[in-house]
């Protein structure tokens, strides 16, 4: 008998949503279940005092691509928030990415001539101490991270910071986790360089209503806990759950890092300027703070609200019970994924896709770019 269902997609984060937009415009017909209470996954918000607080960290879209901009554009309107974070370290504070703002305030530098002999005088040095002791390349993220853009930077702006998202000192950290670090030679404090960067006009549940509209969507059902009944009303499966469960961790866990969120609310309109400061210093326990009005609030309108959210972020070991994050991607853990990958290589009527399916870190713009990618 033919199936209800062309596709069960499991998960309604933004790999699953947007599967499931596409599919049903190409005449699929498709069930969406989510295990969590809400849709959207991790670009959630859950609206508090007029102010959509970002539940699972802030996302900001970006991308270069046109296409995947106009995309998302045609769902619904994105507004014009550029991200350009601040870090701040013993009480100073610094623009991120590197960049000329930076260098002014850490060597009182003011042209990138000046700021371009400091950072290869230190990299020299350490290049010079790794060839004493026989190195001829970056051993770990530190090494790394040194030869890239020298000690003071590494000391005040990365190294206690990496350390606290990582749980682990930076000189036991794979190389390769910083691959390169942005170091920009003008005054220019855009963390991004895409050519279109915002956050969608009413939050990102806004997006993903528009991707799931007319499509049937149930919350608060595992699919792993009736497996055989979800499974039997569609034709094929996509899942974006964690494929080491799917598989009931045969081969044992994947690790990943999880974060902890304490939000706070406070009766000002404006707490800290901007909608992230990142804290670098290994001694502050958190990683940074999120203040969630400063994505779609700007200027003068700021004051209109006499509130604000803020949430503190704090980067731990996942455990059972709580949402994984981030990847481990370290050779131990790339090697347990890929035993998996092979049993599900071999599922015919199962596609593994999604951060959680594919043990791979996606910023937003690359899920939409690949899925629509694949169907064409």
């Amino acid at each position: 008998m033919k199936k209800p269902y062309d596709y069960l997609v499991v998960g309604a984060g933004l790999y699953g949503s947007t599967f499931a937009h596409l599919a049903t415009k190409a005449g699929k017909r498709c069930l969406v279940i989510d295990k969590r209470p809400h849709t959207g996954g991790n670009i959630y918000c859950e609206e508090q005092h007029g102010i959509n607080v970002h539940k699972y960290g802030c996302h900001i879209f970006h991308t270069s691509s046109k296409r995947v901009w106009d995309f998302v554009n045609s769902l619904v309107p994105f507004n014009r928030f550029t991200y350009c974070p601040v870090a701040e370290y013993q009480g100073e504070r610094y623009n991120l990415p590197f960049n000329m703002n930076t260098f002014y305030r850490m060597w009182g530098c003011s042209t990138p001539a000046e700021a371009r002999a400091i950072i290869e005088t230190q990299r020299q040095e350490v290049l010079a101490a790794m060839k004493e002791q026989g190195v001829s390349s970056p051993r770990n993220l530190e090494e790394q991270a040194l030869c890239l853009v020298g000690r003071d930077i590494y000391e005040r702006l990365i190294k206690g910071y990496t350390e606290k998202q990582w749980g682990r000192p930076c000189d036991q950290l794979p190389a390769f986790i910083i691959r390169r670090l942005p170091v920009r030679f003008v005054y220019d404090n855009n963390y991004f360089n895409d050519s279109y960067q915002g956050i969608p006009i009413g939050g990102y549940n806004k997006l993903t209503d528009a991707l799931l509209a007319g499509i049937e969507c149930h919350t608060g059902e595992d699919f792993l806990n009736r497996r055989e009944y979800w499974s039997a009303l569609a034709d094929k499966v996509l899942y974006t759950g964690a494929i080491d469960e799917f598989y009931g961790y045969c081969y044992g866990k994947l690790e990943y890092r999880t974060v902890r969120f304490e939000e706070e609310v406070l009766p000002c309109p404006n707490h800290q300027g901007c909608a992230v400061i990142n804290y670098t210093e290994r001694e502050v326990p958190y990683t940074r703070i999120i203040e969630h009005k400063h994505f779609e609030v700007f200027g003068d309108a700021l004051e209109e609200n006499p509130v604000t959210v803020i949430s503190r972020e704090f980067s731990t070991e996942w455990a059972e019970g709580s949402e994984p994050f981030y990847p481990v991607n370290d050779t131990r853990n790339n090697a347990l994924y890929q035993q998996y990958k092979t049993l599900a290589d071999a599922e015919p009527d199962v596609i593994f896709g999604g951060r959680l399916a594919e043990y791979k870190y996606y910023d937003m713009a690359p899920i939409i770019e690949k899925l629509l990618n694949s169907f064409d």
